[in-house]
């Protein structure tokens, strides 16, 4: 139930049109929660029809005009009952930690490679966030929203952080194991 929160967020940060709301998530809730062009229009439908947020007055969009959304009292309450409310963390579902089980039994073939390009994504991800904090964290920027938006980064930060510092091990360990060998 997280998208529409999303959407509730991007919305109240910024009254914004479904195509700028794609390219918000691309820059920035995207980072930890991913949303496609199609589900973003969908759960903006959803959210109209429930009354939490409304088009914009005076703009009734003709064919290929864009129509943008602002967030209703409703929408707001709601945004504010579900961060206030308790959510319990979410068990990791990683793919690569689960190939590397897999390989145990069946063979290392392919994997090493991956290890080495899941270093580089990581390595990029990493470095991509902090251009961010450096270009939109400078030391002063103490405002709760400034603080807040900065932990969220600091979490992405820490996350590649672990990612490449574990995939580095990985690929250690995985340079000295026999070739190609179930366990």
């Amino acid at each position: 139930m997280s998208l529409p929160h999303a959407i509730l967020t991007a919305l109240v940060e910024k009254p914004s049109s479904g195509l700028e709301l794609t390219r918000r998530f691309d820059r920035s809730i995207g980072y930890f929660w991913s949303a496609t062009h199609q589900q973003i229009y969908r759960e903006l439908g959803k959210l109209e029809a429930e009354g939490l947020i409304r088009a914009l007055p005076g703009q009734q969009p003709a064919r290929g005009q864009k129509k943008s959304y602002e967030v209703l009292p409703a929408g707001r309450a709601e945004l504010a009952r579900w961060t206030a409310a308790p959510h319990d963390p979410k068990p990791l579902r990683d793919t690569m930690l689960l190939r590397l089980r897999a390989a145990a039994v069946v063979g290392t073939a392919g994997v090493g490679a991956d290890l080495r390009r899941h270093l580089e994504l990581h390595e990029r991800q990493l470095a991509e966030y902090e251009e961010i904090e450096e270009r939109d964290f400078p030391p002063g920027r103490d405002s709760t929203e400034d603080r807040l938006r900065h932990l969220v980064l600091r979490a992405g930060i820490d996350l590649e952080t672990f990612w490449t510092q574990w995939l580095r091990h990985a690929l250690a360990e995985f340079a000295e194991l026999p070739d190609d060998e179930p366990a």
